[in-house]
């Protein structure tokens, strides 16, 4: 019932491009320290609530999204009767997405939703030409099936404008683009991001690209004279380098500085001490994965915190903390009482890991095939429509 998980005795490493585990996992008080950020408190999620009329999502619940910088400076605003927009992003560098890259889509729709407010959403398929062996034109390409699967995800086309940056980056955004880059120095750039005097000068010149959606002005067709409005980020806590970088740059060049609201990761399959990784597809559930993939990929390879015997298992109960159904439930299922009950079940020893692989494959599978079906609906006119440099008729409706 239960496997061996590799315990790799390594210091964790976090950032934009590689995430690594120590022995135990990430360790994400740590983190928070490290990076200088703040954790979220049952205060601002009941605030969250309270503001929006409708119960905070799941990821809030559960303490899937953190720690933030500056949110409640976004909420005081937001109770004032002043709005914000919204800015996520996706580097596309596969054919499809998998589970975990859904997540901050999932939760930004929710935000957008919530909020009434408009989203950007970049498309980073410059910074995959310089980071992976691809070329330009299939950088283009996966950019352009990505926006497909996020589409998919449900946003409104009157507040959301999706650009990549091969075919946005010039004129205004640009004009942002040098002025972070000349108030970052190359000391500065190596300090945040780790760059080596190996690594091309693309790597070092890419970070204001990542910077100025934060900043209205980027996007004059969207906020014409509304430099100040205020900017929150939704994103993974890996990406909070290249904000710590534009938060410190902002007030020198004029802007606001903009909010960020961070996520844990998402486990492989295999537990937290691996890393989802295209090269494994099995590391991973894709968004294309037939319910066979889904069944065998979960029943094979999901870390089981179980026992070893039936026997024991009755007697002893499963190790929470460890089990990645459970984890991955923690981030699917949507009813809170259910999921406690399974919890309690399950490490009460009343369920058998097999029966909980079970309950996780039916919400996986349901959740896949809700997502294929609305990507079926995605046209390639739809892509050009939210891609569109046009101002949104409903932005703040």
């Amino acid at each position: 019932m239960a496997s061996a998980a590799p315990e790799a005795e390594q210091e964790q490493v976090v950032n934009p491009w590689e995430v690594s585990a120590g022995k135990g996992g990430i360790d994400y008080d740590k983190l928070v320290d490290q990076f200088g950020c703040q954790r979220l408190d049952a205060a601002i999620i009941d605030r969250i609530g309270r503001l929006t009329g409708r119960a905070p999502h799941r990821f809030l619940r559960r303490g899937l999204f953190f720690a933030h910088r500056d949110l409640n400076e976004i909420l005081d605003l937001y109770e004032k009767g002043e709005k914000f927009y919204l800015y996520t992003g996706r580097g596309p560098s596969s054919e499809a997405l998998h589970l975990g890259h859904l997540v901050p889509f999932m939760f930004t729709k929710y935000l957008q939703d919530a909020f009434k407010v408009p989203l950007v959403i970049q498309l980073t398929d410059d910074e995959k030409f310089l980071w992976k062996n691809l070329t330009v034109e299939e950088s283009k390409r996966l950019a352009r099936e990505n926006a497909k699967d996020i589409i998919a995800c449900g946003f409104d086309i009157e507040r959301t404008f999706i650009f990549s940056d091969f075919n946005f980056v010039g004129g205004a955004f640009y004009e942002n683009m040098v002025k972070v880059a000349r108030c970052v120095t190359y000391n500065k750039v190596v300090g945040i991001f780790g760059f080596t005097p190996e690594d091309h000068i693309g790597k070092s010149s890419f970070p204001p690209v990542q910077a100025v959606p934060s900043f209205p002005s980027s996007f004059p067709h969207l906020f014409p004279g509304n430099d100040q409005l205020r900017c929150l980020i939704p994103c993974a806590i890996d990406q909070d380098p290249y904000f710590r970088m534009t938060r410190d740059v902002a007030p020198r060049i004029g802007y606001q500085k903009p909010s960020l609201i961070e996520s844990r990761f998402f486990p492989a399959l295999q537990g937290e001490n691996t890393k989802m990784s295209a090269s494994d597809p099995n590391s991973a559930i894709y968004v294309t994965d037939t319910n066979k993939e889904i069944k065998t990929k979960v029943n094979k390879y999901a870390f089981s915190g179980g026992q070893d015997s039936v026997e024991l298992h009755r007697k002893l109960g499963a190790n929470l903390e460890v089990d990645v159904s459970i984890k991955w439930l923690n981030f699917f299922l949507e009813d809170d009482d259910e999921l406690e009950n399974i919890k309690k079940e399950y490490k009460e020893g009343k369920l058998l890991t097999g029966e909980v692989k079970q309950i996780l494959i039916k919400v996986l599978s349901e959740m896949v095939e809700r997502h294929k079906r609305a990507r079926a609906q995605v046209t390639e006119e739809m892509v050009d429509a939210f891609m569109a440099r046009r101002p949104l008729p409903n932005m703040f409706g």
